[in-house]
């Protein structure tokens, strides 16, 4: 019985020194099933540059659009939005790559949508991990951290949304066009 216990450790120092050398540097990334690991070098990603549009985001990239699916909005923080009145321009900076931008921008998406308000004008502008774009849309636009929302009223910017929302986007984009 002792044969078989020191086979088995063996076996199994084995298995996992060839998987060091099999995925030489690699971590643990995402859900770990077994003995398996996905290496970020073997992750499938959609990284999406330049002006992207909603509906792409929310349809065709699931880390999109379940947030999307889900995410209620707070109709009484938007009802001062639906008032807008001057033309409004939001420009949001996003990386299809990033956590952060998973979460906030279908809500945005969605918040928009309940506005369904004319005078307000979304852009969505995708950047790659260095955060450029071929197009070099979002280098006209000083940011650092995505997702980056920056609103805009006579061409000049009246505010912006970095990261995540100090209490919500709809109180936050409320605070800021008021």
């Amino acid at each position: 019985m002792t044969n078989n216990i020191a086979a088995l450790l063996a076996t199994t120092a084995l298995f996992f020194s060839t998987q060091v050398l099999a995925n030489g540097g690699c971590a643990f990334e995402g859900k770990q099933e077994g003995f398996i690991a996905t290496c970020s070098e073997e992750k499938q990603e959609v990284i999406l540059t330049g002006i992207v549009p909603a509906q792409t985001l929310v349809t065709e990239l699931s880390e999109f659009s379940e947030g999307y699916q889900t995410y209620q909005v707070d109709t009484a923080a938007i009802e001062p939005l639906k008032a807008i009145t001057e033309p409004t321009e939001i420009v949001v900076i996003i990386g299809t790559w990033c956590p952060d931008c998973h979460r906030e921008t279908p809500r945005f998406i969605r918040i928009i949508e309940q506005l369904n308000n004319p005078n307000i004008k979304v852009t969505y502008i995708g950047v790659d991990r260095s955060k450029q774009d071929s197009e070099g849309l979002a280098a006209q636009y000083e940011f650092s951290r995505i997702p980056t929302f920056i609103v805009k009223q006579q061409g000049k910017e009246i505010g912006r949304i970095v990261e995540r929302p100090q209490t919500s986007l709809e109180v936050d984009l409320a605070n800021i066009l008021n």
